[in-house]
């Protein structure tokens, strides 16, 4: 310990002059800008959209119970329950089933953002295009019951035998019907851009001009076929006031402008969700943050 005498002898001491390399750090870091804030990733706006997955595939052999934990830890906000896979929810379900499951999403911080069903209407067979009409009508009845507030159905395909024309107007008509049926419930009809043929933006436009109705729009897919014709910005013009829903393949696939993509959705202000339709993987949670990450990176938010 040093006595008083010594205090007073450093005291008195000279104070050694600064560097001219400490000098030089000191001036460097008064200079320094501050942390910077982020602005819009895009020129238009910040993006509004948000991300969710299809439990096709990546998720189809997770109960609700699963899903909810694994959309949890990965910051996924949202889900679309496709028809037939593990976590049950059919229209088997009683009312009291269905208020369990509408329950358990209210209660956790995943959205249970829609329902995805397999029916189509594309089909020539007046009797079974009757019956998917009225099986989507179920559909959505258990739409509205579990707290999901749309359906995604699709067509799949246009047949040699009948002209593009008829079974796109025909595939319109039933939408028009399930969109005032689903608007009663608070339900949406979503129209995946899918099937050969059906999957062309100018088909889908022309399903939607047959369709008219408010009730009714576009789950767009990603399909590498949205780059035909006339090229990207083209096909998703002509449906762009009609985007509902976006489902993703994976985005390290680098012959889809998922860039441009985001770009776009960004420009029309889309505030729904972005879908992972992803393969299954050993490891899902861990798939899912790095699809989470480049969906944020491409919209330059990381």
């Amino acid at each position: 310990m040093l006595g008083a005498g010594a205090v007073g002898t450093l005291a008195s001491l000279p104070v050694r002059p600064a560097l001219a390399a400490d000098r030089g750090q000191a001036a460097a870091a008064s200079l320094a800008p501050g942390p910077k804030a982020r602005g819009p990733s895009f020129v238009t706006a910040p993006p509004k959209m948000r991300l969710g997955t299809v439990t096709y595939n990546l998720a189809q052999d997770w109960d609700i119970e699963m899903l909810i934990k694994n959309c949890e830890e990965a910051q996924f906000e949202g889900v679309e329950l496709r028809t037939s896979h593990a976590h049950k929810v059919e229209v088997t379900l009683n009312q009291s089933e269905r208020a369990k499951v509408r329950q358990r999403f209210e209660d956790s911080k995943v959205e249970l953002m829609g329902l995805g069903s397999a029916f189509d209407y594309h089909t020539p067979d007046q009797a079974k295009l009757r019956h998917d009409i009225e099986a989507t009508k179920e559909y959505i009845k258990l739409a509205h019951d579990v707290g999901a507030p749309g359906v995604k159905v699709r067509p799949n395909g246009l047949l040699k035998e009948v002209p593009p024309e008829k079974t796109l107007k025909q595939i319109g008509k039933a939408l028009r019907e399930l969109g005032e049926f689903g608007d009663g419930f608070g339900v949406a009809i979503r129209l995946e851009v899918h099937g050969a043929g059906t999957s062309l933006l100018p088909n889908i436009k022309a399903i939607m001009d047959a369709a008219a109705h408010q009730n009714v729009g576009v789950c767009w897919n990603s399909n590498q076929t949205d780059l035909d014709g006339a090229g990207f910005d083209k096909n998703f013009d002509l449906v762009k006031d009609k985007i509902l829903t976006v489902h993703l393949r994976d985005l390290f696939l680098e012959e889809y402008p998922f860039r441009r993509l985001f770009a776009r959705l960004n420009e029309i202000q889309f505030g729904g969700f972005c879908l992972a339709e992803i393969p299954a993987s050993p490891d899902p949670v861990r798939v899912m943050k790095y699809f989470r990450a480049l969906w944020l990176a491409y919209q330059g938010l990381l």
